[in-house]
Parts: structure tokens; C-alpha cells; sequence
């Protein structure tokens, strides 16, 4: 049975078109992954399914009294409350329900016998939903699905306002899965998990009767738990079956096709073009013109290929050889008082090493202890005189949104002439209506290709990057592993994704 319907649903942001009359019909458990480029229209498409967005035209019709839950990790939730206080409220209308139980067997001290059966049946009642509902071994339920995706890690006593934004990302996740909505609507559930933890939500995803659409650029998670794949390209909305490897396979022969219908259309339009302006002014074919007038204002015109404009990175360096690049010994990181045992670990200048850990252990403060972007709170580190460093942050943090990604170069590099500056955009995939737009109106994944544009004009003999494939795109993800894979210098990264990671470094360094 179809829980929700989709009908020529338009929608234009920043004056790109999204959707144009596209249509989409959503199955009770459907397992669906939601593709495309950078930009598409993939976490606008969810907020519009969500609510949280008005499209422009079209409907989109669910079910009646089907339950939605929805995965915003922008969103913010009430940090005045701890870990559990939180993930209990997943269950407010059981605790209603006790509450109401609690109230017949509290005026059953003071009921007469005529009022006494009807508490006893209404208690019964309440408590037989209660214990089907699983009320009384709810600890023990939020405790599995918060120890699966490494939210028990935080404690379950700490007040949200101590969490990291990742930290937060994770326990609205536990929520969510929790509630047991009868669909899921989730956007990039698998930025802020560890691959433990990443491999637990695959077995949750996949044993769960309910349906969910999921975006994410992790495409082995895909090809886990996703038996549709929805694509959002040219102004469409198409369901493919099978999981993302086959979909794959599927688009390439489909975007070719219609690559060669929308030439061919072209061709035809423009034969039928100049028909027109070449007989409509003569008596004898005026009406032959005004026939192809008619049949090319009824024509369904092919919207142009949406264009892909690959990513090349590439990272300059700057020769060093030595043993000892970066020597890191006892080093004590943390903000008032250390969150790690003491760290020590030795670069050479062909090390590269993934920074492995569960999220929100402290990774990201241990780079920027060694940035000296933090105090250090004990021990010593090291970095030879010639060592030059390019860093990347996990976070797109803008000090201006409204600032143009041209504008921004110019202040990074003011000796850079315009040519060279569209040059580098172009470089990483960020040209024409792109290059014009604003930062803050740019896609996650744009913006990212922004920061590492800035690190392929940095030359450098250590590359540090922090969770760089999290908005990325897959074509753009391939190139950033070619790009760090040819780089001779030493590299320190931090990355959730096994298969990116594992293909790119020699050492790993779990913290723990």
C-alpha cells in the first residue's frame, strides 16, 4: 500500500528549479536511499516531505495516520535536560498512560462498589497496553539503541548542553530510531558515527518494518540497507530498484538515453524553427508555417542534461624527508581539565595516519591541540622547522555566508589575479552559476570543495583533515582519495569511512 504520493511537485530555490511536475509514490517499508548531485535538491526534497518546507506547486499526499520521523541535524533541542531525560520523552504517551493507571488504582482506596469494577477494567486495560507496549523494560530498550550508536558513551546523567553538535546529531538519531515512526526521513544519518557504530544502525536499518528515505554520500551504506534508490536529477524524482551499485549501472544507460532524446529533440526544434521564420510571411506556405508553429508549441520539451561539473584536487608539496616530522609525546589535550590519557605518537614524512575513534572522544581536540588552536594541558609536540601544514576543519564555518566563493579566494590569496581565481573554482567544480552564488546559499558538499580549493594552493609536506568526505559527493569523494592518495607528503586524518580511510593510510591510531 502507498503511504505517500507525490504529484508534480515544482519547487525553485534560489532560482534554480528543483522539481518541475515531478511525481513519486512511496511504499509501507520501503528501504530507500535518495541520490544525486551537490545542489540537486536531496535535503529540500526531505524538508518538504517533513513540513518544514512549502513546495512551490504540486502535492504531496500521505496516508492518513501514518507517524513521520525526521532527521535534522541543524535542529535543536532542549539542552537544559540529560541524555535519558531526553530519550524517555521518545515515550511520553506510555508515561501518560502509566500516569492515568496510577490515578484508577489511587481511587480505588476511596471507590465504591459500583465504581470499583470499572477502575479495575480500565487499570487492566492500561496496564495490558502498557506491558505490550514494552513500558517496563524501557531502560533497558533506550539503553541497547543508545549503546549501538555510542550514545551510553556520553552518560546518560550529562545535561545536553555538554554535548558536541555531533554528540547532539547522534542522541536525536537514537530518538528517532526509538519512536519506531511508521517512515524515517533521514538526512546523512552516518556523518557523525564511528564504523562500529555505522555497522550497528546498518542491522537496525535493515531488521525495521518501518520504511525509511535516507541521503547519504556513503554509498557502501547504501548498498547495505537500500533495496530503492531515488534519484533527484533534471528537475525528476525517479525510483530506481535495487540498491545504489545497481543504480548505478541503470542511470549511466538512462542518462545517455536521454541525452541523445534531448539532442535529437533539439534538432527537431530547430528544423521546425526555422521552417517557420522562412515560410510565415509567404501567403503560399503561411499555412504550413502556422501547422509547425502549433505542433512545436505543443511540444514536451526536454529540460538540459543537468551538468556535472567533476572536482580535481590536487595538493601541492613542498619536499622533506626526515624520521621525525611531527613528535607528539604525553600530550594532554582537553579544556579545563584533560578528556584522554596522555597521547604520544612520531610522523615521519611518509606516515599517514587515521585518527580513529568514536565520535565526540576528542579527535577534532586533538588536532587543534596540535594546531595550537587549544591550550595544550600537558606533555610536548614537536614539529620539525621545515614542516608545513594545510589543514581542513570538519566544520563549514563561514564568517561571511553572504560572501561570493570568488570573493573568499581573493581574501585567502590577494595575490591571485580573477583569471586565476575562476581557474581554481573551476578546479574543484565551483564555476559558472555556481561561482556566483553565495556561500551560505551553496550546497554542504560545495562548500567543502571551497575549503580544500583553498588547500590545493597551499603548498605543504603534512596534510591534516578532519572528516573531509562528510558533505562530498561520490565522484567528488573519489577524487579527493586520488588526490591524497598522490601526495607525498605525511597525512593525518580523521574519517568514519572505513573504506576511504583504509585505502589512504598505513597507521592507525585508535583513541581511546
Amino acid at each position: 500500500m502507498s503511504i505517500l504520493e507525490i504529484k508534480n511537485l515544482s519547487h525553485i530555490y534560489d532560482s534554480k528549479p528543483l522539481f518541475v511536475k515531478a511525481n513519486l509514490s512511496v511504499s509501507g517499508g520501503e528501504h530507500s536511499g535518495i541520490v544525486g548531485l551537490n545542489g540537486a535538491g536531496k535535503s529540500t526534497f526531505i524538508k518538504i516531505l517533513s513540513g518544514e518546507v512549502l513546495q512551490d506547486e504540486g502535492e504531496v499526499k500521505w496516508l492518513n495516520g501514518i507517524t513521520r520521523g525526521y532527521l535534522d541535524q541543524h535542529a535543536d533541542i532542549d539542552r537544559s535536560l540529560t541524555v535519558m531525560e531526553y530519550l524517555r520523552s521518545s515515550f511520553d504517551d506510555m508515561f501518560k498512560l502509566n500516569a492515568q493507571m496510577e490515578e484508577c488504582y489511587a481511587k480505588m482506596a476511596d471507590a465504591e462498589d459500583s465504581a470499583l469494577d470499572s477502575l479495575i477494567s480500565k487499570a487492566n486495560n492500561l496496564l495490558d497496553r502498557l506491558t505490550r507496549g514494552g513500558f517496563f523494560e524501557l531502560d533497558s530498550t533506550i539503553k541497547k539503541v543508545a549503546g549501538g550508536l555510542g550514545v551510553s558513551g556520553f552518560g546518560y546523567d550529562t545535561p545536553i548542553s555538554q554535548l558536541s553538535g555531533g554528540g547532539r546529531a547522534k542522541l536525536m538519531l537514537t530518538k528517532l530510531l526509538l519512536t519506531k515512526p511508521d517512515i524515517m526521513l533521514l538526512d546523512e544519518p552516518t556523518n557523525f558515527l564511528d564504523i562500529e557504530h555505522i555497522e550497528w544502525l546498518v542491522d537496525f536499518l535493515n531488521g525495521t518494518k518501518s520504511a525509511f528515505l535516507v541521503i547519504s554520500h556513503d554509498t557502501d551504506f547504501l548498498d547495505k540497507v537500500c533495496k530503492n534508490i531515488i534519484n533527484i536529477e533534471n528537475g525528476e524524482i525517479k525510483k530506481y530498484s535495487g540498491n545504489y551499485s545497481q543504480f548505478v549501472k541503470q542511470r549511466e544507460q538512462n542518462a545517455k538515453q536521454y541525452e541523445e532524446a534531448y539532442l535529437h529533440q533539439q534538432r527537431e526544434i530547430e528544423k521546425m524553427t526555422d521552417y517557420i521564420e522562412r515560410n510565415k510571411a509567404r501567403a503560399a506556405t503561411a499555412g504550413m508555417a502556422n501547422s509547425r508553429k502549433k505542433m512545436l508549441d505543443k511540444m514536451d520539451i526536454l529540460r538540459k542534461p543537468t551538468v556535472i561539473y567533476d572536482a580535481e584536487f590536487s595538493f601541492p608539496y613542498v619536499d622533506l624527508h626526515t624520521k621525525e616530522l611531527a613528535v607528539v609525546k604525553d600530550l594532554s589535550v582537553g579544556y579545563d581539565s584533560p578528556i584522554l590519557p596522555p597521547i604520544s605518537f612520531t610522523l615521519s614524512s611518509e606516515t599517514r595516519l587515521w585518527l580513529r575513534g568514536t565520535n565526540g572522544i576528542g579527535k577534532t581536540t586533538i588536532i587543534k591541540t596540535l594546531l595550537n588552536k587549544l591550550k595544550r594541558l600537558g606533555g610536548t609536540c614537536f614539529f620539525h622547522p621545515a614542516c608545513k601544514i594545510a589543514y581542513v576543519e570538519q566544520d563549514l564555518f563561514f564568517e561571511n555566508p553572504e560572501e561570493l566563493p570568488a570573493s573568499y579566494l581573493n581574501n585567502k590569496f590577494p595575490r591571485l589575479n580573477p583569471k586565476d581565481v575562476r581557474a581554481l573554482l573551476a578546479k574543484v567544480g565551483l564555476k559558472n552559476e555556481l561561482a556566483l552564488r553565495p556561500i551560505g546559499s551553496l550546497s554542504g558538499g560545495e562548500q567543502m570543495r571551497l575549503k580544500l580549493a583553498v588547500l590545493t594552493n597551499v603548498p605543504s609536506n603534512l596534510l591534516i583533515l578532519d572528516e573531509p568526505t562528510n558533505h562530498l559527493d561520490v565522484r567528488a569523494k573519489d577524487s579527493l582519495k586520488k588526490a591524497i592518495t598522490e601526495y607525498k607528503g605525511a597525512v593525518i586524518l580523521v574519517s568514519h569511512e572505513k573504506d576511504f580511510a583504509s585505502d589512504i593510510c598505513n597507521v592507525i591510531f585508535d583513541v581511546k
